[in-house]
């Protein structure tokens, strides 16, 4: 089985984990919100699936590309 990366697409604060490992996502699918520049960015899964990891968490600051959780 392949997992999918999913990344931050700005360099930010995680401000909100919208789910937990182990719940289903679709395709564009909020999975976190991060906070950069006074503005709320969603970070979506690229594709549907099941989340098996969260890699940061609330108040981590992420850079631009890394991944912030991966999909089954």
């Amino acid at each position: 089985m392949t997992s999918t990366n999913i990344e931050a697409v700005t360099t930010g604060k995680v401000w909100k984990i919208e789910v937990q490992a182990g719940a289903s996502v679709q395709a564009d699918g909020v999975v976190m919100i991060l906070e950069s520049m006074k503005m709320e960015i969603p970070v979506q899964a690229p594709v549907a699936g099941v989340i098996s990891q969260i890699l940061v968490q609330e108040g981590d600051i992420v850079e631009e590309g890394q991944t912030v959780a991966t999909l089954a």
